[in-house]
């Protein structure tokens, strides 16, 4: 690869680098907003990868560059030099990595006048190499999630949930049908709870069977609410806050009669692209959860919206783009979003509350409040007797709690709470 080809998805990399730490703003939200769009498929990978990567292992560049600047660089500069500096842990050539930092610096006249200094910094950073690197501490996680996580948890686990979150996520796969068979050509590892694993999957669309649709991309933790569910062919089932769809394929895949409402107009259109492509079907409906009032279902499912803090390992620029202010309003929500998603279920219907959060607040307190606000509510544990869960992940209410940390020599899971409610007959 030249330079100049390599270029493309490394500036693309640096102006998402530039909009998390310096605007706040999540990933999904600029590729949405068309970051990568002017790149062919294969820089779209590549652009993606390299920001993720840059991200899990920003304060590990940091600690790494601060022993080459005298002082901090303006913001772009420092991003060029941290998406340097991982490329070189990575073990890419120093030559091309190190001309690319250099090229992108001169390429504006605010920070052309750094050539000289990204040029000496990059080249200590390559004679440091990868092994300069893995001496470095894991990267911790912010202030605002470390602490209350601290509390719930104790330190050794938050050790481990960084350690995990550090190491990235592989790519997870549900299969239309078994799992076994999807398998066969995609060559992954096929986990205890059904789930397809895959290490270093490349470009997902090129992978056999997405064409096809035998397939979706969901991570292992994502997929157990809907086998909690265990949705039955001809039930009715809603699944409330729906987007981007996993579970919606899953109930779908079940034969249930399934009715998948977002509020997003642009998420639920890739939601009916993918139910196209897999060839299943569901009744797809953009609105409010709230202004959503129909009612009469055998089955709810309801993955609310939450911090998203368990799924850190697979979107690291969460902690930049949060500071954990919004959990009191998140909070209050998910408690009305019970509430509302029961009232849509017929007597003796049930519920299976979920967030891919870390905190109790949005999981095990919210399935204690509720309990206390419902009469007749009641939390069914037998529901999590499937294959594959490990009774160390149960909790005393009745529930599931997984963390990052679970499956670490398989490359862990997202951060989840799941727990099925009852609803009186």
């Amino acid at each position: 690869m030249s330079q100049q080809q390599g270029l493309g998805p490394r500036r693309a990399a640096l102006y998402m680098l530039d909009q998390v730490t310096g605007e706040g703003k999540l990933l999904p939200e600029l590729i949405g907003e068309g970051a990568l769009q002017h790149l062919s498929p294969e820089d779209r990978a590549r652009a993606q990868r390299l920001t993720t990567e840059t991200l899990r292992g920003l304060a590990r560049a940091d600690r790494m560059l601060a022993r080459f600047l005298a002082k901090t660089p303006p913001l772009s500069v420092r991003n060029v030099l941290r998406l340097c500096t991982v490329e070189l842990a990575g073990g890419e050539a120093a030559h091309g990595v190190v001309n690319a930092g250099v090229e992108m610096v001169a390429r504006s006249q605010r920070t052309s006048s750094m050539k000289g200094l990204v040029n000496a910094v990059l080249r200590k950073v390559a004679a440091e190499g990868p092994e300069g690197w893995a001496q470095l501490v894991t990267p911790r996680l912010p202030g605002w999630l470390r602490s209350p996580l601290k509390d719930a948890y104790g330190p050794d686990v938050v050790a481990a949930i960084e350690v995990a979150q550090f190491a990235g996520a592989p790519l997870d796969i549900t299969a239309k049908g078994d799992p076994n068979a999807a398998n066969e050509t995609l060559k992954g590892e096929i986990l205890p709870t059904g789930t397809i694993r895959l290490r270093d999957a490349g470009q997902v669309s090129t992978l056999p069977g997405f064409e096809t649709g035998d397939w979706w991309v969901q991570d292992a933790a994502a997929a157990i609410p809907v086998q909690i569910l265990a949705p039955q062919s001809g039930e009715k089932i809603l699944d409330l806050c729906a987007a981007p769809g996993g579970k919606t394929m899953q109930l779908a895949a079940s034969g249930a009669d399934v009715t998948a409402v977002d509020s997003s107009e642009g998420r639920m259109i890739r939601v009916g692209e993918n139910l196209k492509r897999t060839g299943l079907s569901a009744t797809t409906i953009t609105a409010d959860a709230f202004a959503f009032t129909d009612g009469g279902f055998d089955a709810v499912l309801l993955d609310a919206p939450c911090s998203a803090t368990g799924t850190i390992r697979r979107h690291p620029d969460l902690p930049y783009a949060k500071d954990g202010s919004e959990f009191g309003i998140l909070i209050h929500q998910q408690e009305r979003m019970i509430d509302h998603a029961l009232s849509l279920l017929k007597p003796g219907g049930r519920l299976v509350f979920c967030t891919c959060s870390l905190l109790p607040d949005e999981g095990e307190v919210q399935v204690e409040e509720a309990l206390a606000r419902h009469a007749g509510l009641t939390v069914d544990a037998s529901a999590i007797d499937r294959a594959g869960i490990d009774p160390d992940w149960r909790t005393e209410d009745g529930g599931l709690r997984l963390r990052p940390d679970y499956w670490a020599d398989k490359g862990g899971m997202d951060g989840f709470y799941i727990a099925q409610l009852r609803k009186p007959a």
